[in-house]
């Protein structure tokens, strides 16, 4: 039988959409997942199809502390708390899963032998002087601030990445993930579009912090799946950016979703919080040149698939 693919992270927002990607292509897959931020509501579906049975195990498990598995075919890392409302509440479990839980997946590799992705993020770039962000730009990060936990539990990942790849000669791979949403993010996440969108279907004002001119580009889940999928499976190793190079500041992002969401929701501005990045915007030519990855779905079309999916009362 052939070996399974683990996911760590896999009950997240993410991570399950990964593993639906995974299975349909004929994957064995293992989801792993602590529930701290992930939910069995987003594998669930899974776990009910009796197609997906055989070929899926789910365990729940904290990375942070060491996992017996047998031998795997490729571990992709997404298990870390990701929203400011998460890491923020919890940052130690945040720096452990970038530093012990990391490592402990890395050893599982190692003795695999097998590929290792580790999902890492743009906030390593921090509050960017440079713009837009290529992979070689080496950040702008506060090690002391209000996102410090998340920031460098993720800096430290891939210095730990790079250091197996050394010491090692394992295949680890780093991708630097920009904004990603789309179904399953939870109401109560705190990343600004399902803020907007819960505030918006309930035509509640619209919490812009700041002027709202700041920016953030932002990326359908089903386009980045495919971007991780695509380094994974390829000779890469990276930092690569994924995400999507189309800019948008906050306050059109909010303009646009009570336009989609058909609200009468208000603008209301709160004091913009520490360390908030004034732009962000990935350069992604790596990923076109190496990968032959760019984003397919726009703002437009991905806004009304997540809205449609709040209206359905799915988002916890």
């Amino acid at each position: 039988m052939a070996k399974a693919v683990l996911v760590a992270g896999g009950a997240g927002f993410i991570g399950s959409h990964l593993c639906d990607y995974l299975l349909a292509r004929g994957e064995r897959v293992i989801c792993t997942d602590s529930l701290i931020t992930g939910s069995r509501d987003n594998i669930l579906h899974i776990l009910q199809n009796k197609d997906y049975k055989k070929n899926f195990r789910f365990i729940k498990a904290d990375i942070s502390k060491k996992i017996s598995l047998g031998a795997v075919s490729q571990i992709y890392n997404l298990a870390s708390p990701a929203s400011p409302v998460d890491y923020q509440d919890k940052p130690l479990e945040t720096l452990q899963a970038g530093s012990l839980g990391n490592k402990n997946l890395l050893e599982i590799a190692r003795k695999s032998r097998c590929p290792y992705l580790f999902a890492s993020t743009s906030e390593v770039y921090g509050n960017p002087l440079e713009h837009p962000q290529k992979e070689t730009y080496w950040g702008n990060v506060n090690p002391v601030g209000e996102r410090s936990c998340y920031d460098e539990a993720k800096r430290f990942g891939e210095a730990l990445c790079i250091s197996y790849r050394k010491v090692h000669d394992l295949d680890a791979k780093i991708v630097r993930i920009f904004n990603t949403y789309g179904p399953r993010m939870r109401k109560c996440d705190g990343r600004v579009v399902p803020n907007f969108i819960d505030q918006a279907l309930h035509n509640k004002p619209i919490t812009v912090y700041g002027k709202g001119l700041q920016t953030r580009s932002f990326c359908y889940v089903s386009d980045m799946v495919d971007g991780l999928y695509k380094l994974m499976n390829s000779p890469q190793q990276g930092p690569v950016n994924i995400g999507n190079p189309q800019e948008i500041t906050v306050l059109g992002l909010a303009g646009l979703i009570v336009k989609l969401g058909r609200s009468s929701s208000k603008i209301e501005y709160r004091q913009l919080p520490g360390d908030d990045p004034e732009r962000r915007l990935p350069d992604i030519s790596l990923a076109r040149d190496k990968l032959g990855w760019e984003p397919l779905i726009s703002l437009e079309d991905g806004l009304t698939a997540t809205i449609a999916n709040f209206r359905s009362g799915k988002q916890k």
